[in-house]
């Protein structure tokens, strides 16, 4: 955890609100790149559809009367945010995260890109891989609070069942149009649901 005290103590240089993070998704958009040095037509043609995703979500989520109450009693605490624009998880729940961030005065929300920040996503993994969102609450007086991510259990569990798949198996993008499809269906009942749990 020393690389993450350390990060926090030096105010978090290159972190980004989230009106930050669309303006650089929408820059990358029109200038036909992404984040990372990963410079390829998916993830490109992925930054591309996460920032109509975002917006439309932006417009569309309206939090349930349970978590706004859970989340107007929290008490000062930073949210960090890993993420990246080419990730399509993240363009379904960052947007929800600050939606709700915006709900308590008290939440100083903040992204930052996993590629940029290697020594912090290494403390956060899952399944042993750099699974991104992950939204890491932390308090200047207790650490970490908790950490979700980066998908739902559900739409996690769907992730692994195909990994465990034998060959051949279905192609990855018809399998990732699969789990946005379940995320439309979801709308958001899922992530409230488990960071309410959290926040209990």
């Amino acid at each position: 955890m020393k690389a993450l005290i350390n990060y926090l103590e030096a105010g978090m240089p290159n972190s980004m609100g989230f009106d930050d993070y669309i303006a650089l998704t929408e820059q990358l958009a029109a200038e036909g790149k992404t984040t990372g040095p990963n410079q390829s037509e998916v993830l490109i043609h992925f930054t591309k559809l996460n920032l109509t995703r975002m917006r439309r979500i932006v417009k569309s989520y309206a939090p349930s009367a349970e978590i706004t109450r859970a989340i107007e009693a929290l008490p000062p605490q930073t949210w960090m945010v890993i993420t990246e624009p080419w990730c399509g998880d993240a363009a379904q729940t960052v947007p929800m995260m600050a939606t709700l961030a915006a709900l308590n005065p008290n939440i100083n929300l903040r992204l930052i890109l996993r590629d940029s920040h290697a020594d912090i996503m290494d403390l956060f993994l899952t399944d042993g891989g750099k699974g991104i969102p992950k939204l890491v609450a932390i308090s200047p007086e207790n650490g970490v609070l908790f950490h979700w991510g980066p998908r739902p259990a559900q739409a996690q569990q769907m992730v692994r069942d195909y990994k465990a798949m034998p060959e051949p198996k279905p192609e990855y993008l018809k399998f990732a149009e699969s789990v946005q499809k379940w995320y439309l269906a979801d709308a958001g009942k899922s992530f409230e649901a488990e960071l309410i749990d959290l926040l209990k």
